[in-house]
C-alpha cells in the first residue's frame, strides 16, 4: 500500500500551499507534455473492463481461503471461493485479482457459474512461468470473462524490478494473450513519474493505487476531502496517459482506531467517493477490498515496520460479515 505524501483537497491555507508544493516538487517530472496513449485496438477484454466500470462494480479479491503463514501459501479451493464470490455477487460483478497460484487460478471459473461480468486477473510475479502460464490457461477456458491482466501489483514500488522490467513481462504476457486488456498496477505517485513511460506506452488500461488513508492530513481532513484527493489524482493521470484508468486500490481500513481507522470512516469515504467521482466506461474505481485478512499483519510490506491496518481493509470480515459500508453500495440491478 501506499504511504506518500501529496495534497490535501481544498483546506485553504498554509497548509495546503506547502503541501500542494511538495506534490509538485515530487511529481516532476512528469512523463511528458501530451498524455501518452494506448497504441492498440480496442480489444474484447477492454470492451468488457469499460462495461462494467460503466454499469457494473469492481472489487479486488483475494480468496479468504488462501493466506500466507510463516511464508508458506496456503491452497485456495473451488468451494471456498465460490462462497466468498455468492457474498460479494448481489452487489459486485467484476473481480481484480492479485496471483495466479495456489488454486486464485481458479477464481475466473468459479466466478462465471456465478453470473460476473469481467475479471481482470492479477500476476504476483512477473517472472513467474508457471503463473504467467495459469493466467493464459483460465483465458482459454473462460474467454468470456477474462478481461484483462495486471502484470504484478507495486513491483516498483516494492524494489521487485524497473519499470522496463515490468514492460518487458508485459509483452511476455501479451504474446500469450492478445485479446486481453494488459497493465501493471503501482501506486499513482510513480505513474506519472518520467520512468514510468515504457508501462504507460504498453498499457491498454492504466490501473493504479490511490490512498488517501495514507496521507498526514487525513484523519484530521473530512470523508468529503479523501474522496476529492481521489478524484483529483485521476485527473492528474489522466494528463499522463488518455487511456482508460481504473483505480485499483482506495478505501480506508476499519481498524486501529487509535489511527483514525474505522467502519464509520470507511462508510463515509465510500458514501463521499461516490458522490464526487461518478464511474463511466473510461474512469472508475474498484473497492478495497473484499474481505479482511489478519494474516497480512505478518505478511511482506514494501514499507518497513508494523502495519496493523493492513489486516482491516475489507467491506467483509473475514468471516464473511459485512461491515457498515455494505449498506452504502447499491445492489446492481441485475440482482435487486
Amino acid at each position: 500500500m501506499l504511504k506518500f505524501q501529496n495534497r490535501r483537497p481544498q483546506v485553504g491555507g498554509f497548509f495546503f500551499c506547502a503541501v500542494l508544493l511538495l506534490y509538485f516538487l515530487t511529481l516532476s517530472p512528469t512523463v511528458s507534455a501530451a498524455p501518452i496513449c494506448p497504441n492498440r485496438a480496442p480489444l474484447a477484454g477492454l470492451l468488457r473492463i469499460s462495461q462494467v466500470m460503466a454499469t457494473g462494480r469492481f472489487i479486488a479479491y483475494s480468496p479468504t481461503s488462501l493466506q500466507v503463514i510463516n511464508g508458506q501459501p496456503t491452497q485456495a479451493n473451488d468451494a471456498s471461493i465460490a462462497e466468498d464470490l455468492k457474498v460479494l455477487r448481489a452487489h459486485f460483478d467484476g473481480l481484480v485479482t492479485y496471483s495466479a497460484l495456489n488454486g486464485a487460478e481458479r477464481i475466473p471459473d468459479v466466478a462465471a457459474k456465478l453470473g460476473y461480468r469481467a475479471v481482470i486477473m492479477g500476476i504476483h510475479d512477473p517472472n513467474n512461468i508457471t503463473e504467467r502460464a495459469n493466467v493464459t490457461a483460465a483465458a482459454r477456458r473462460q474467454p468470456q470473462i477474462v478481461a484483462g491482466v495486471s502484470v504484478g501489483n507495486e513491483v516498483v514500488f516494492g524494489a521487485r524490478g524497473t519499470f522496463s522490467d515490468v514492460a518487458a513481462a508485459i509483452a511476455k504476457v501479451r504474446q500469450q494473450t492478445p485479446q486481453l486488456a494488459i497493465a501493471t498496477t503501482e501506486p499513482f505517485h510513480l505513474l506519472v513519474q518520467a520512468d514510468a513511460a515504457p508501462v504507460l506506452r504498453t498499457s491498454d488500461i492504466l490501473l493504479a493505487n490511490v490512498h488517501p488513508a495514507f496521507e498526514p492530513w487525513f484523519r484530521a481532513a473530512p470523508d468529503a476531502n479523501a474522496a476529492e484527493f481521489v478524484s483529483n489524482v485521476v485527473a492528474d493521470l489522466g494528463k499522463v496517459y488518455c487511456g482508460p484508468i481504473l483505480v485499483k486500490e482506495t478505501g480506508v481500513p476499519t481498524a486501529p482506531m487509535d489511527q483514525g481507522f474505522t467502519p464509520v470512516r470507511q462508510a463515509g469515504f465510500y458514501r463521499e467517493l461516490f458522490k464526487q467521482f461518478r464511474p463511466n466506461a473510461t474512469r472508475a474505481f474498484a473497492y478495497f477490498s473484499a474481505f479482511d485478512a489478519p494474516w497480512r499483519v505478518n505478511d511482506v510490506h514494501p514499507v518497513p515496520g508494523y502495519h496493523p491496518e493492513e489486516a482491516h481493509w475489507g467491506l467483509y470480515d473475514d468471516n464473511r460479515k459485512p461491515k457498515p459500508v455494505v449498506r452504502e453500495i447499491p445492489m446492481l440491478e441485475s440482482k435487486r
